[in-house]
């Protein structure tokens, strides 16, 4: 099942291509935003794509908090609440597949 996810994941972000459509939304806004060296539009495009294919708009706003907010992914990640253990490894497997995926320019 994972691998026909990452299949898909991988299509649809080649498909997309990039360029100045690039895929928009909280991940992307919050990844330029955060203003990391390896951070370009066409990462953080290739990361919201991942992101659209692997995450809910919710849980794409929560992890987008991340980035301006990396102690709350800490607590989210040590939490016991069930809720946040199911949002954890939702989040894990999106940031794996979009690891794979997609490459800093230089990288």
């Amino acid at each position: 099942m994972r691998y026909f996810l990452m299949i898909g994941a991988v299509a649809s972000v080649a498909a997309c291509g990039g360029g100045s459509r690039g895929a928009t939304g909280d991940i992307s806004q919050a990844c330029l935003e955060a203003d990391r060296r390896a951070a370009s539009p066409a990462l953080c495009s290739c990361v919201q794509q991942v992101a659209n294919q692997s995450l809910s708009n919710g849980d794409q706003a929560r992890a987008a908090a991340f980035f301006s907010e990396p102690q709350l992914a800490q607590d989210t990640r040590q939490s016991d609440r069930r809720s946040d253990e199911r949002f954890w490894d939702r989040y894990k497997a999106f940031t794996e597949l979009a690891s794979q995926i997609c490459q800093p320019a230089g990288a």
